[in-house]
């Protein structure tokens, strides 16, 4: 066993990458080790820790392991004591067979920083081989006239061992008539020829039998025979010639079989048989012998197999030349194949990376390749390649090892599969080329926020929605795989209208549908602000929100409500008063209603449904006026009853209706007589007027009583009737009037209103004032008039003294509508 041996060949190389700008650097250095052959499996060959300078139990951790260049890995690394040792039997004369040198080399890999060193091996012979002849009898004609020192050639033995333990020595069995002499070639060949010592007698004895034994120089000495059997023939006095000693052609691999390569000529100047010359192969290798064959007659050499340039590049044999007596000539045959580029580069990933993180940094090692071509020359040049768009690199390393790296930022959302095509290609003519195909995942990276499809989302419901009815559904796109792509939605916690904001909306956290908790009232809501948020499962996770408005459409969900005239709470009728003096085009009253609802729901018609004498009043469309068409007439009734229909625009249409009474008289107390004495008209039957005619003539006669014990109670308190006088005639402002006078069970019910009625002794027309209010502040102001109890008609008539004032208060009270 040979001690390992350092042989330092130390090469750097600084590749400068031009687009990261990376130095990378590759020292080698060769290390050779010796081994005899058929040393038994696990044989320690060399130290690999020792001689890397490294320790056994770093080999382990750095990922050390070998790449062998051939077929067969004949060593293995020990990891427990960090040597090289032999993986079976080694057997040289199958590797290197004829060799003087054999040489096994591998490469060792780091695979930490994917460092590569070169080991050759070189496999010792032994001698485990004897000698041999290629056939166990020979036989060697000589002519019986043949002089003393003639010599003839005896077959040549074969050895697999080299050096030393090939043939080294020939012997002859003893014999009176031959001996034997051995020549040396210019290679250090021994070829055996026998030497006629004494002439021959063919009567005397016509064959001799020789024993020639062929024997090494190994230890122990090994030999093998041969028998001759030497045939005394008869005179022949000329053996053949070649017209060259040496005959050589060079042709190129790539010849069909059956070429002619090149014809050997040997003549003999013997006529018949003693001149016919037979050709055959004298000394030729067994692999050679299947390659090529002679013809025996012409000497033409030919093959029977494809050349191999990369097989054997020299076939050297020798040929013979022998006329019929047997006498021989021999001549050299030298054929030089010639490389031509047949074999494609062959390209080998000695390491790989299945997968990288797309936030890997440039310069990640992806792979690394060994590239090879069994060609020569400029055939065997071989260059790699890959496409040019791809973020990645190849690197040359040592010798004919590549790194691929990255060379660019990598994003799995736009490729997250690279098949990278490696090239390489030889330098022939034609150039030969192989792909080599690498799959590489891109792993995911939470680097992707979910994006909404909008800046902000705006979504409309209709009122009066069923609780638990899904609204509307927001999507957030993550174009991350996995957990880190998988988006869950929440809506921030906010306060609407004193309450949680989860209390009124909902949302899937895993599909984004929103969900109403709430039956939504346009009147009290009219839109809801929320921000929905989308995060992902990423680590860490990310998110991204967006604005929402909810707008809450309006119904048609409230009837319109009428302000004025309101229904009295005593469960008497309202009674408006009208002059007998009033033109056409008079202002009765005025009917006031609003509509919760918004829009065309809210826009609001007045129509009059009946009314006693009907064409004599008309009520303004949009503005509920109640005006006389024509002038009061003396056969008119004096109490007149409308009912007045308020209708909404909404769909389906809501309305309301109100009953007004109407009172035509010119002064108060004539309407208090009239009232009394008030004969109710005749009407059809199948009419509600009557009804009501009846519920007014009591109501005046209630009205009549109340009014007379109003008059004894006004005398009792003359001295505030005096006060009154002296005031002139002032008005009594700011006295409501939403429940006035009655007589008779009669009541004049006026609500107060956004206009004012001022009655003055004396005058036939009444003055109406209307105030700038919407309709939205009467309701306002119907809040605010039923918190103040108004003044009964009784209690402001007992506010006066004398019976002649009374008429002149009650012309002079402001009466609010």
């Amino acid at each position: 066993m040979a001690a390992g041996q350092w042989f330092h060949g130390c090469r750097g190389q600084i590749l400068l990458s031009f687009v990261l700008g990376i130095l990378l650097e590759s020292c080698a250095t060769q290390i050779r080790y010796s081994v005899p052959e058929e040393m038994e499996k696990g044989s320690f060959v060399g130290d690999i820790a020792k001689d890397l300078e490294l320790k056994p139990h770093e080999l382990l951790e750095r990922g050390a392991r070998i790449v062998s260049r051939g077929k067969t890995q004949h060593f293995i690394l020990n990891s427990r004591s960090g040597g090289l040792v032999t993986a079976d039997r080694i057997d040289r004369e199958e590797l290197c067979p004829g060799a003087p040198k054999c040489f096994l080399n591998l490469d060792i890999l780091l695979e930490d920083k994917a460092n590569i060193y070169g080991v050759d091996v070189e496999i010792t012979d032994i001698n485990d081989n004897k000698p041999y002849f290629r056939a166990e009898e020979v036989e060697v004609k000589v002519s019986e006239i043949a002089r003393p020192g003639m010599r003839f050639p005896l077959p040549e033995a074969f050895d697999s061992d080299v050096g030393v333990n090939s043939v080294q020595s020939y012997q002859l069995s003893p014999d009176h008539h031959f001996s034997l002499y051995v020549q040396s070639g210019t290679d250090g060949a021994k070829y055996p020829e026998l030497v006629l010592e004494r002439a021959l007698d063919r009567e005397e004895e016509p064959v001799h039998h020789l024993t020639l034994t062929a024997s090494d120089g190994g230890d122990p000495v090994r030999s093998g025979t041969a028998r001759v059997r030497v045939t005394v023939v008869d005179f022949n006095d000329n053996a053949p010639v070649f017209t060259q000693s040496v005959y050589s052609v060079t042709v190129p691999e790539s010849v069909p079989v059956r070429t002619l390569l090149l014809t050997v000529t040997a003549t003999d100047p013997d006529e018949g048989v003693n001149g016919e010359v037979i050709y055959s192969f004298r000394k030729i290798a067994e692999r050679t012998s299947k390659i090529f064959q002679m013809d025996a007659v012409t000497g033409e050499i030919s093959t029977t197999e494809n050349l191999d340039y990369e097989e054997s590049a020299l076939h050297e044999m020798e040929v013979q030349a022998e006329d019929g007596p047997g006498l021989l000539a021999k001549a050299k045959v030298l054929i030089s194949v010639s490389d031509v580029n047949d074999n494609a580069p062959e390209l080998s990933i000695t390491s790989l990376t299945k997968s990288v993180s797309e936030d890997s940094l440039p310069g990640t090692v992806i792979a690394l390749l060994n590239v090879h071509d069994r060609d020569s020359g400029e055939n065997g040049r071989v260059m790699c390649s890959i496409p040019e768009n791809l973020p990645f690199q190849l690197i040359k390393s040592y010798g004919n090892y590549h790194k691929l790296v990255t060379v660019g930022a990598l994003d799995r959302e736009k490729v997250s599969l690279y098949n990278i095509t490696v090239t390489a290609t030889d330098w022939g003519t034609p150039p030969l080329s192989i792909d080599t195909y690498i799959p590489l995942y891109v792993v995911d990276t939470n680097d992707n926020p979910p994006t909404f499809g909008q800046i902000s989302y705006s979504v409309y419901i209709q009122e009066n929605n069923p609780r638990g009815a899904s609204i509307y559904s927001v999507i957030a796109q993550d174009p991350d795989s996995e957990e880190n792509g998988h988006v869950t939605y929440s809506i921030e916690e906010n306060i609407l209208q004193g309450e949680p904001l989860s209390s009124y909306i909902s949302i899937n956290s895993d599909t984004g549908v929103l969900y109403a908790l709430r039956s939504f009232d346009f009147e009290q809501l009219r839109d809801i602000q929320l921000l929905v948020i989308a995060q992902d499962s990423g680590d860490p996770p990310l998110s991204s929100n967006v604005s929402l408005t909810l707008f809450i459409l309006d119904q048609n969900d409230n009837a319109p409500e009428i302000l004025y005239p309101a229904f009295p709470t005593d469960g008497s009728t309202g009674v408006e008063l009208a002059p007998r003096s009033a033109e056409p085009g008079y202002l009765v009253t005025k009917v006031v209603a609003v509509d919760g609802d918004t829009g065309q729901n809210a826009w609001l018609s007045y129509h009059l449904l009946k009314a006693t004498e009907p064409g004599l009043f008309s009520v303004g469309l949009h503005t509920g006026e109640i005006r006389t068409v024509r002038a009061f007439l003396s056969k008119d009734t004096l109490k007149q009853n409308l009912v007045i229909a308020v209708t909404d625009n909404g769909e389906p249409p809501l309305s309301a209706t109100v009953s007004v009474t109407v009172a035509v008289a010119d002064t108060i107390p004539e309407v208090l007589s009239d009232l009394n004495h008030l004969s109710v008209p005749e009407v059809p039957s199948e009419s509600n007027l009557t009804f009501y005619l009846v519920l007014a003539v009591a109501a005046v006669s209630c009205l009549f009583f109340g009014f007379i014990i109003v008059l004894l109670a006004l005398r009792l308190c003359r001295w505030k009737a005096s006060k009154l006088l002296r005031s002139g005639t002032s008005h009594f402002a700011s006295v409501p009037a939403s429940e006035f006078v009655g007589i008779d069970g009669v009541q004049a019910f006026l609500q107060t209103h956004t206009q004012e009625v001022t009655l003055t002794m004396g005058s036939q027309k009444s003055q109406l004032l209307f105030p700038r209010h919407s309709y939205a502040d009467t309701l306002t102001c119907q809040k605010i008039c039923e918190k103040n109890r108004p003044l009964s008609a009784s209690q402001n008539l007992l506010e006066g003294k004398e019976d002649s004032n009374i008429l002149q208060v009650w012309e002079l009270m402001p009466r609010e509508f």
